[in-house]
Formats: C-alpha cells, structure tokens, sequence
C-alpha cells in the first residue's frame, strides 16, 4: 500500500513572456525527447504528437501538451519517477541523482498529512511541497501529486486514512447536505488552494487521488459508489476552484489477491485522462497490463506506484505501452540495490532527464538542437585534479550532496576532485549572479570569467560572483570541486532580476 503506516506490507507553481517560455523550454520533453526506438533498438526520435484532449474541456495549454506527450511515448519509452513524501519533498528524488548521476523526470509528491502535525506544520510542509514541485517543473520535470486524505473532518493521523468506513457511512460522505459531505468539500477546498498556485504558476499537475480504490486498506476503498467520491472532487475542482492544470489519473491497485478488478471502481473515460496500476513485488501479471490498457481505449498507462524497479528489458516484450513508472518512497533504497538503480536509470530504455534534447522558446523557427543538455564530468582519486580521471560521464547539474560518501564506487569518499564542463544559456540580458556552496574548495569560470575562486578546506560556505550575458548566447562554464575529508557536498546556483534563486538547471546547460 501507498504510504508507511501501520499496514503489515508498505505499499505503499510572473512575466508572461517568461510563463510562455516555460512551456516549451521547461516543463517537460514536450517537443522532442531524446531516446530510443525503446523496447528494440537504440536510436533518438521525436515523440509523436496526437491531437488527444483531457477530460477537461478549459484545460491548460501546459496540461494539453502533457497528454499528448504521454501519450505520444506510449510504446516507445518508460518516464523514470519518484515518489517522496510530505514531509521530505526531495528527499528520495535527490537520493536516486546521488545513486545514479541522473534525475528521474517524474516527481511525486504528497499533500496528504498523517502524523498528528499541528495545522501550522502541515501548513508549512504543504507550501514547501508546491515550492518544490514548481521548480520541478523549471527545471524540466513532470510533476505528480498524490493525496492521502484523512477522512473528512478527522486529524492528521494514518489511522484517519486506513480507518475501515462500512458502505453505509461511505455513503453519508457524498450525499450532498450531510455534515459529512460538508467536511468533505472543506477538505477539498482546502487542498484546491495549494493546487491553484501550481495553476498560477503554469505547473500542469498528474492529479492521482483516491488510489487503491478498489482495495480495502483506505476509508474510500472498496465502495460500490465509488465513482460518487470521483465526481464530487472533480465537480469541485473544475467547475469551482477551476484547476485547469490537473490530468486526471485513476490509479487502483493491480487486481491482485487483496483488490478488486479494475471495471466496478472506474469513474469512465469522460472524467479520467490518464489509468494507471499499482505494482508491488515485480507482480507485473500480463493479466494486470492487458486489463489496464484495455479499459484505457488510447489514453495513457503508468505504473502508479512500484516498490522494486521493474525491468526494461522485461517489460519491452509485452508490456511496452507504459509510458511512466513511479518508485514509492524510501523503497527506492529498501527494495533495491545501488546497482539497480544505476541500472535502471542507465538503460537506453528508461527516460531520464538525462535523454532530454534541447529545445527553443515559442517561436515559428524550428527547434536547434544545441547538444546534450548537461555537463562533462571528470572525477579524479586525488584532490587536485591531477592525471587520468578515475571516471568520466554526463551531470545534469551540479547539484551533489555525498555526505560522509563518494560519487561512485571507483571514487574513494575522501580526498577527491571533480571538474565540470560545457555551456550555459541564460535566458534574459542581465546580470547574473552565481553562487556556489561547497563543502571543500570550488572555483567557478562563465564565460571564460572566474567568478568564484576559493579553493580552501572548508564546511558549508557560500561564495558568489557576478557577470552580465545576454538572453539566448552560449557560454563557457567549468566548475572545480576537491573534497578533503568528512562530508562532500557541491551545488551551483544562479538568480537574476526576473529570475528567483535555483540551482541552474539541466535545460540551460549543454556539453561542451
């Protein structure tokens, strides 16, 4: 099941010109994507684009051209995803870079509380969850939002989720009137209001409430009148709170010995965008897959949840149309090794961020591809740069946290360097600030400049410097790093006046 609780098994968003932009340039391989012509042979191609619209008739321009990305991939690649929790938006998701040097381009959150915080925390966790997502989706990434709710009018407690309900008391909840079905809609109203600053913001979101629906486990679960619950949120959010940025995914559970079939609990193709199955166990049944994709008839399917990564290769023989998988939290780690992870992000068949091709503002000019969108790396067994690398291979960023640890195995966890190279592209003519913060020494060149210069044994400094560019020109850039001894850790960032503080993203970076 979804979430860590009690259960025996776990289971489980400005300048317009600058929100026009993001569209193409940020959100996601809307565009083209670089890959493969996956589940045979290893090539680069663009993504078919399809006329297919989401449910919503007033969705986002953002939201329309996810489907029709998604669905477009479907039979030619699997969107590595990662869920993290409320609490900890980035944890796992910064886990899975350090393990494997990539980013998963699929980021799930959680906006559902279940640990008897005050409403002030959960508050906060919520803010820092919409902060995260929105620059997710800067930087590049798909955004997924999962929602444990309690039910409604109860505290933030996982009993309050995984409370039985019998069919009777279900019912009193989407009957309109009720004192229960008036907590329901203040839930909603609620959680709308996080949702409606990813709107603003131009964040198209993949909306997965209500998972597992036909599994036991949650108070919405198993219920005859299921659709009910489905329609009252999706009346709400539409038609009320006009959250034209959501798809809409249903997500149950894999039809196994604990669920339900899939067809009692589904709301139709005229209120669900995308279908998607929980999988746990490496339990991918073909029973499972071929019941999901024909109850979908052309929309897309995910694999919801998974606790072990599943197998490219495996699932390229028949069971391709996955468009996207999502790791469930701290099974990342538990349920699967560093090589599984290095792996699976490494496979020609697994879209990473790292695949992603360059692409152009929105324009009438056909896309420029300008190279691979990251940096050269170069680690070295010493602390001074010095004769052959140890490893060579492609960063999306700089943006490491190693802690007591090492970037690789064939890199010791003391008395290492790193040197990163390639190009940066700004996006507005101003001045640029760079920061960089280090755990030992860093020194930092743009445009042939150095910017940055402290190549000292230090902890958890910040340095900066500054240099004009101009929007759309390509500069050089090489960072530095050595680690002495104890924790590593290097990020790089930038802020501009119509641009907030980030770490400079894979979209504005190419190899050299």
């Amino acid at each position: 099941m979804s979430y860590d609780g009690s259960l025996a098994t776990e289971r489980k968003i400005i300048l317009n010109t600058y929100r026009k932009f993001r569209l193409y340039s940020a959100i996601l391989p809307l565009i083209m994507i670089m890959t493969f012509i996956p589940w045979s042979k290893v090539e680069s191609l663009p993504i078919t684009k399809t006329t297919i619209t989401p449910v919503n008739p007033s969705a986002s321009a953002e939201a329309k051209e996810l489907l029709s990305y998604l669905v477009g991939l479907s039979g030619k690649g699997l969107i590595s995803g990662q869920h993290d929790y409320l609490e900890q938006p980035d944890d796992y998701i910064t886990k899975l870079k350090n393990t494997s040097g990539q980013y998963a381009v699929l980021h799930g959150y959680e906006l559902g509380a279940i640990n008897n915080q005050s409403k002030k925390t959960i508050a906060l966790e919520r803010q820092a969850v919409v902060d995260s997502a929105v620059d997710w989706y800067d930087n590049g990434g798909i955004v997924a939002m999962t929602f444990h709710q309690n039910l409604p009018g109860s505290s933030a407690a996982w009993s309050n989720v995984s409370t039985g309900l019998s069919q009777e008391q279900f019912n009193k909840y989407v009957t309109p009137g009720t004192p229960e079905y008036k907590s329901l809609i203040t839930d909603l109203d609620e959680i709308a209001g996080y949702l409606e600053q990813l709107r603003d913001a131009g964040v198209p979101v993949i909306w997965r409430p209500y998972h597992e629906m036909n599994g036991g486990w949650f108070w919405w679960g198993k219920k005859s009148n299921f659709k009910a619950l489905w329609e009252i949120m999706y009346d709400r959010f539409v038609n009320t709170h006009k959250l034209n940025n959501l798809l809409w995914a249903w997500n149950p559970n894999a039809p196994n010995e604990w669920s339900d079939p899939y067809l009692p609990y589904f709301p139709g193709l005229d209120k669900v965008d995308i279908l998607a199955a929980d999988i746990y166990n490496k339990d991918y049944n073909q029973v499972y897959y071929d019941g999901l994709l024909d109850l979908a008839n052309g929309k897309p399917i995910g694999i919801g949840e998974s606790g072990e990564l599943p197998d490219p290769d495996i699932m390229a023989q028949n069971q391709s149309k996955w468009v996207y998988m999502m790791t469930w939290g701290k099974m990342l780690t538990e349920n699967n090794s560093s090589q599984d992870i290095i792996s699976f992000m490494s496979s020609t068949r697994t879209v990473s961020r790292d695949k992603l091709i360059s692409r152009a503002p929105i324009t009438n000019m056909p896309v420029k591809d300008l190279g691979r969108n990251s940096l050269s790396a170069e680690y070295y067994n010493n602390p001074n740069l010095a004769g052959t690398p140890a490893l060579t291979r492609h960063d999306n960023n700089v943006d490491f946290n190693w802690r007591g640890g090492s970037p690789a195995s064939v890199i010791g966890k003391d008395s290492f360097s790193v040197r990163w190279q390639g190009k940066i592209k700004p996006k507005y003519s101003e001045k640029y600030t760079f920061y960089a913060s280090s755990d030992d020494g860093v020194r930092v060149w743009v445009g042939n400049k150095l910017l940055i210069d402290s190549w000292n044994k230090q902890s958890g400094i910040t340095h900066k410097g500054t240099l004009t560019m101009n929007a759309g020109t390509l500069y050089n850039i090489k960072v530095e790093y050595f680690e002495n001894h104890g924790d590593a850790s290097i990020r790089l960032r930038w802020m501009s006046p119509h641009q907030k503080e980030a770490i400079i993203p894979q979209n504005a970076l190419f190899s050299p």
